[in-house]
């Protein structure tokens, strides 16, 4: 990774039918760090544009869907080539348009790139099909079971991750011989739209399209008949919407919600540098704004202290700061009204007379407007504070002392979501036994987080942390239906009939 400073400002335009597409009308992209300045405009695509994505997109399936897996897959391996001699450049956009670390933004398109080809490594298995044999006297068909796509396919990404986000659907979409729309995040969509643009450009015309604008504009791309699927990561109200919208046309979703994940401590714990390290990066990566981030922390009530001081002592070493800047390690929320929210529920705890430590020094100068918040930890936390109850997508966490086992079971199953979660304990059994315990999509052990993600497994939470799964084959099926064609046996049909 180089020192790369983009030229202001930048501008991106919509990606239809293999064309790139200018708009009248554009969108200005906020700097989350530098209140009043201006990253750059992206297209503002209008309903016939919209409409247009999913004409091109309906004409390209057929013949993309009648290629092979394999075939795909290998334009789809030409494609991505090439790709990563831009990735200093589009992490300078996105630390911009986004406000998270330049590393962090950097590795966003490296997650993309790793998940482009752990997809593509599944081609043989795209087509597998399996045969149901006749039975005597009962069933006098032989059915063959296979797999077809769907059709058109709408993925719809949030700010946090979003290059990475798409990663987890496109490459599967498209292998499973669907044609996309992606719909990067109206407030961050700059450095998505640059690079999934280039990925299109090697692709058959239609195949992979770009479109940007208000989400007014965006009905197209999930109340329509010609759209087979949509699948979005965002809110849980977000999600709601999606499905409301959908059921209009029985369109299909997948959706990624976000949730309030639980990493439980147990008596045993291995808390030295490397977890406590582990367990900070959890908390605190991307100022908290990962749907997969530890939300709450259930901590043995013999180790509080240990875990309590360990967080401490990292987070006095932390620096607010702009994410272009070498030395910054956290950067501002990506909205006003995100940080309104989290300033708002560390007010309420401390109103509560929780114990509320503030760490780190917000920045002035021309930072000084910018969605800075303070990382913070409240320790003992009344279960029934918003800060516990709610995701707070910011760097702020409650941590909460349990007794037994089945305590922290209880509590940790005791919230609307079901992302994921951990266990931190030096007994592989017991992680085991508490692990499955935990209802949620994804449990790790002795870790937490997207960078220990197996990126070969599937992804998706259970409650309101959303539907459907992502990545591994599961991922790819997700973009498929089932399709059998059954033959009568004439010899087991003639026995039937004596």
């Amino acid at each position: 990774m180089t020192d790369v400073q983009t030229q202001a400002p930048v501008k991106t335009g919509l990606y239809i039918g293999g064309t790139a597409r200018d708009t009248a009308e554009t969108t200005a992209i906020a700097d989350p760090g530098k209140k009043g300045t201006i990253v750059g405009h992206a297209a503002a695509a209008s309903t016939q544009d919209v409409a247009d994505a999913v004409a091109a997109a309906k004409a390209a399936f057929p013949a993309w869907s009648a290629l092979t897996p394999q075939e795909r897959a290998a334009q789809m391996a030409a494609a991505i080539d090439g790709v990563a001699a831009f990735r200093d450049e589009d992490a300078a956009i996105l630390s911009q348009e986004n406000g998270k670390v330049r590393f962090e933004a950097w590795v966003d398109a490296l997650v993309f790139e790793i998940r482009w080809g752990l997809a593509l490594s599944l081609a043989d298995q795209v087509a597998e099909s399996h045969v149901l044999e006749p039975i005597p006297g009962a069933i006098a068909t032989r059915t063959t079971v296979r797999h077809q796509a769907l059709g058109v396919v709408t993925v719809i990404v949030p700010f946090n991750w979003p290059i990475a986000i798409l990663g987890a659907a496109v490459p599967h979409a498209l292998l499973a011989g669907n044609a996309v729309i992606v719909k990067p995040p109206l407030t961050a969509p700059l450095a998505t739209a640059r690079f999934i643009q280039r990925i299109a450009e090697k692709l058959p015309a239609g195949v992979l399209n770009v479109v940007t604008g208000a989400d007014a504009n965006m009905t197209a791309l999930i109340q329509n008949e010609d759209v087979a699927k949509v699948c979005f990561t965002g809110s849980v109200g977000g999600g709601k919407r999606m499905m409301e919208m959908a059921s209009k046309t029985l369109t299909r979703v997948t959706l990624e919600l976000g949730g309030n994940d639980a990493a439980v401590i147990l008596e045993d714990a291995i808390i030295d540098d490397t977890h406590l390290d582990r367990l900070y990066a959890a908390i605190y990566d991307t100022t908290g704004q990962i749907c997969m981030n530890a939300k709450r922390v259930y901590v043995h009530r013999s180790r509080m202290d240990e875990v309590v001081d360990g967080l401490s002592a990292r987070l006095e070493k932390a620096k607010l700061g702009y994410g272009l800047d070498a030395d910054t390690t956290m950067g501002p929320l990506h909205s006003p009204v995100q940080k309104a929210f989290v300033d708002e529920l560390i007010e309420e705890a401390k109103a509560a007379g929780a114990d509320v430590r503030e760490f780190g020094e917000l920045p002035g100068g021309d930072l000084a407007g910018g969605n800075f918040v303070r990382p913070t930890l409240v320790v003992n936390a009344d279960p029934n504070l918003r800060v516990v109850t709610f995701e707070q997508f910011g760097p702020v966490i409650p941590i909460m002392p349990f007794d037994t086992e089945a305590e922290a079971v209880t509590m940790a199953n005791d919230t609307w979501g079901g992302l994921c979660g951990s266990v931190w304990t030096a007994s592989p059994e017991a992680a085991d036994r508490v692990g499955t315990q935990l209802v949620c999509g994804y449990v790790w052990v002795n870790d937490h987080g997207a960078p220990r993600l197996d990126l070969r497994a599937p992804f998706g939470g259970r409650k309101q942390s959303g539907m459907g799964r992502e990545q591994g084959i599961e991922g790819v099926r997700a973009f498929q239906d089932s399709h059998s064609i059954s033959h009568l046996d004439a010899a087991v049909l003639a026995g039937m009939a004596h």
